[in-house]
């Protein structure tokens, strides 16, 4: 029987992070767990090792920070039993664009954009070598839209799913699955670090529930699983109304509303 692969994981510590560790530890996976608080690390992976007796290794970094960045980096390079990349650190912020300081920003950015393509440019050549492999990267419904008025981190999540749908026409052909999870409110501690009372939110999915629907979604191989979403024709209709736009885009010519004369 083949061993499992290793799955490294980022914001591993908590909410949605510790909920892959623990789903991919009682598949049997070793597992890299990636977080900056190394207490709630080392105890997660203390109770997975007891539990479901695979190996855990721990490694403290913060992601906004280069050195840290390039550790985690380096790791996915060479370890070549590291097979699955969960790209699920991020924060969010509240207040409204004109209220957040060009730090925060900055900040959010770095984390929810920069450090998880970096991550992501540091395994794939190699998964792509190999034939083999998966990237699951963690986005965000709020990246469908900007109603919801989280300006700074919905284009963070934006990014993120153009960039799986991205890397995942690349890689595909390669033998590399990459999947991005858009989920909607769910019930982690990102919300308290953002400053915002989650008892104020109405209909909050349960972590749990959310990382098991994203699981069959990687289980049937979706490019993009959302697991809030009730009709899924929906998506696909987004997809058909996407590829009708660009249908349309004549790249040598100005649309004639631009050039009739009233």
């Amino acid at each position: 029987m083949t061993k499992p692969t290793t799955v490294l994981i980022t914001g591993a510590s908590t909410g949605i992070g510790a909920t892959y560790a623990e789903r991919f530890a009682q598949r049997g996976h070793s597992l890299v767990l990636v977080a900056r608080d190394k207490t709630r690390l080392d105890a997660l992976a203390a109770q997975l090792r007891e539990k479901h007796h695979v190996s855990v290794d721990v490694l403290q970094a913060d992601l906004t920070q280069s050195a840290d960045l390039t550790a985690v980096e380096t790791r996915l390079r060479n370890d070549s039993d590291i097979g699955i990349l969960v790209n699920n650190a991020g924060a969010a912020q509240s207040g409204s664009f004109i209220e957040q300081s060009p730090d925060s920003v900055a900040q959010l950015v770095t984390l929810n954009t920069t450090a998880l393509v970096r991550l992501a440019s540091a395994i794939a050549p190699r998964l792509a070598e190999a034939g083999d492999g998966a990237i699951i990267n963690i986005g965000s419904v709020v990246g469908l839209a900007p109603e919801f008025g989280m300006t700074v981190y919905g284009a963070t999540k934006a990014f993120v799913l153009f960039l799986s749908q991205g890397m995942s026409l690349e890689l595909t052909p390669r033998g590399v699955y990459v999947q991005a999870v858009l989920p909607a409110a769910t019930r982690t501690e990102i919300w308290e670090r953002a400053g915002i009372d989650i008892n104020t939110l109405t209909d909050v999915m349960e972590v749990g529930d959310l990382v098991d629907a994203a699981l069959v979604g990687f289980d049937r191989r979706e490019p993009v699983t959302i697991p809030p979403l009730q009709d899924a024709d929906r998506w696909d209709a987004l997809q058909a109304a996407r590829q009708g736009l660009l249908s349309q885009i004549r790249q040598a010519e100005v649309a004639e509303r631009y050039t009739a004369t009233k």
